[in-house]
């Protein structure tokens, strides 16, 4: 399963993922969750760093449960303040939703992960993706990596001159988040235009057609991988119709 066609990979991912934002189900996301799960487990994906990205959604979670609980009156009330509904059990079932929805997503995307940025720019071309886009794509998956290290980078600057983000107020931590974003957003554009620059003067879409040394072939297994996933996703839907029913 690690050394299928990308192109395999991104339609097990766009099947999961569309699963996941159709339904709103708290089983039915679970489950999804657990399938999810064991096929990035079958791809060998790095699923330690998806617990990690996972746990971090723990604060939103409660944020949530909180919002939804004080801006709608459905549910029945948790806990209460005077004649505020403080928490129900609709926005701990809405909060719940959101965390699975989004782990199904952070799990699917861990499948892509197992192929190269490379791979998954030839596989777009060859399903006739215009190359600019795909390139695109290929530069947006770069970028992420490289703003998380230098967000990580001044935070740990700021940690070493003193400053406990554990024992500061949320205002000074809003204004000390305000003027990290300043630099990081400053060397961003300033690598963009670099980037750009690197581009024109290799000749980037000089010629409108261009060629590969990689070419990518499915085999019988990609074709019984992408027939189960389309089965699994028309079969699925179609049960959950005939099931409310």
């Amino acid at each position: 399963m690690n050394n299928l066609d990308p192109r395999t990979k991104l339609i097990i991912v766009l099947v999961l993922s569309s699963l996941g934002i159709i339904y709103s189900n708290v089983a039915i996301l679970l489950f999804l969750l657990i399938v999810a799960t064991v096929t990035a487990t079958i791809c060998k994906s790095n699923l330690k760093s998806v617990v990690f990205k996972i746990r971090k959604l723990i604060y939103t979670l409660i944020l949530i449960a909180l919002f939804q609980s004080l801006l709608t009156n459905k549910g029945n009330p948790i806990i209460t303040i005077g004649s505020v509904n403080l928490l129900t059990d609709y926005g701990i079932l809405r909060s719940l939703e959101f965390i699975l929805r989004m782990g199904i997503i952070i799990v699917s995307a861990a499948i892509i992960t197992t192929s190269s940025s490379r791979e998954i720019i030839q596989g777009l071309i060859q399903w006739k993706v215009p190359y600019e886009i795909a390139f695109m794509v290929s530069i947006a998956i770069r970028f992420l990596p490289i703003l998380r290290d230098e967000m990580t980078d001044m935070l740990i600057a700021l940690q070493l001159r003193g400053i406990d983000f554990k024992k500061i107020k949320m205002k000074e931590k809003i204004n000390i988040y305000k003027y990290i974003l300043v630099p990081i957003t400053t060397n961003s554009i300033m690598k963009a235009k670099e980037l750009a620059a690197a581009m024109e003067m290799r000749g980037f879409r000089a010629y409108q057609s261009r060629t590969s040394y990689m070419v990518l072939k499915m085999g019988i297994r990609d074709y019984l991988v992408i027939a189960s996933s389309i089965a699994f996703g028309i079969f699925f839907i179609t049960f959950q119709k005939v099931y409310t029913l």
